[in-house]
Parts: C-alpha cells; sequence; structure tokens
C-alpha cells in the first residue's frame, strides 16, 4: 500500500482550491486536478475516496481552520461593539489574503455541499449566535433575527474584502482597504445596530 505524502498532499489541497475557483464546481475534475498537480490520478485516489469525498474534506478542514482563528481571540460574552470589532480584526486579518479561499466558500454555500460542511463551522456560528443574543439582552443591541444581524454586522466587511482581492474600486480605479476604510466602515455598522438609549428629560 502506497503511503501518504503530507507535502504532495498540500499541493493537492492548493490546486483544487485553485482549481474550483477558476472552472467552478461543474468544470473540476479528479482528471484536472492530477494535471495540475503533476501526479497520476491514482495518486489522488490514496487521499480520497472520489471527487466529492476530496471537494467536502478540504472545505471542513478549511473551513475548521478559519473557525478555530475565529474563535482563539473571541469571547462571546463581551461587550457589543468590542466583541464585533474582534470579529471584524480577525477575519480581515484570516482572509485579505486569501482571494482563493472566500471565492472558494462562496462557491460552495451556494451548492450542494453546503449542509454537508456546515459543520465545521458550526462551532463558531453558535458563538457567534450566543455573542449576539448576549448583546440584546443587556440592551445594547437592537433586537433583530440572525439573519439580519448577520447582514448588516459582516456583509460590509466582505464587501470590502472582495473590493480588496479584485484590487479595483466601483469606477476601476486601483483599490485596497486601508486601516481607516476598515474602521469607518466598522462604526457605520455599529451605529446602525446599537441600541439608542432614550434621554432622560429633566
Amino acid at each position: 500500500m502506497r503511503t501518504r505524502d503530507t507535502q504532495k498532499e498540500t499541493i493537492v489541497k492548493s490546486k483544487a482550491i485553485e482549481l474550483i475557483v477558476k472552472e467552478g464546481l461543474e468544470g473540476f475534475s479528479m482528471n484536472k486536478l492530477a494535471r495540475a498537480c503533476k501526479i497520476s490520478v491514482n495518486t489522488l485516489y490514496i487521499y480520497y475516496k472520489d471527487r466529492d469525498d476530496l471537494i467536502i474534506k478540504i472545505a471542513r478542514e478549511e473551513g475548521k481552520k478559519m473557525s478555530d482563528t475565529l474563535l482563539e481571540q473571541f469571547d462571546p460574552n463581551a461587550s457589543f461593539e468590542a466583541g464585533l470589532r474582534v470579529q471584524w480584526a480577525i477575519r480581515f486579518e484570516y482572509l485579505k489574503d486569501k482571494p482563493l479561499l472566500r471565492s472558494f466558500f462562496d462557491q460552495l454555500q451556494s451548492s450542494t455541499y453546503k449542509d454537508q460542511i456546515a459543520d465545521s463551522l458550526n462551532e463558531f456560528t453558535d458563538a457567534v449566535t450566543l455573542f449576539m443574543r448576549n448583546a440584546i439582552k443587556r440592551n445594547e443591541m437592537v433586537d433583530v433575527p440572525a439573519e439580519v444581524y448577520w447582514s448588516v454586522a459582516l456583509a460590509p466587511l466582505y464587501s470590502l474584502i472582495n473590493f480588496h482581492h479584485k484590487q479595483r474600486g466601483l469606477n476601476g480605479h486601483a483599490f485596497a482597504v486601508t486601516e481607516k476604510m476598515l474602521w469607518t466602515a466598522f462604526d457605520l455598522v455599529v451605529k446602525a445596530l446599537k441600541k439608542q438609549v432614550a434621554k432622560k428629560h429633566p
């Protein structure tokens, strides 16, 4: 029985993500991956049972890595603004130099693989949901459904990351996210979600 070569396996994972982003899930095959890695297609079956097994395992592994990184510094009991700031900082640092990984997960989220890889991110999703509920209980944040929270709290960050990866702004000019841009957007998100406490009149 042939043994696993960890260095070769790392190349396979990297090339698989690259090909899926470039050609889409429908255009991706084990034969194309083998050619890109300059190995025999039979070698791929040392690591993976089939195409679906490869995609699911790579997605789960990368999802777990991202989840673990995000959870290292995140406290679901933190105050609303402080906790959200940590989320933004960690997500931006993790994804800013990984355009392929971001696109890879975008494709999977709109595919039949979505439910099969969700468990790799469940721990972090649960932590963020708890954070949101805690902030609502403390009257720090407006009471909205989790889906609304995720859309308002994180979509602006991901939009900036997408522009950063494309290196182009709306009018086609060169673009890179700066610290000032990042935290200006963050302040607007906090303003939108923060509970406004009514002032008491004397």
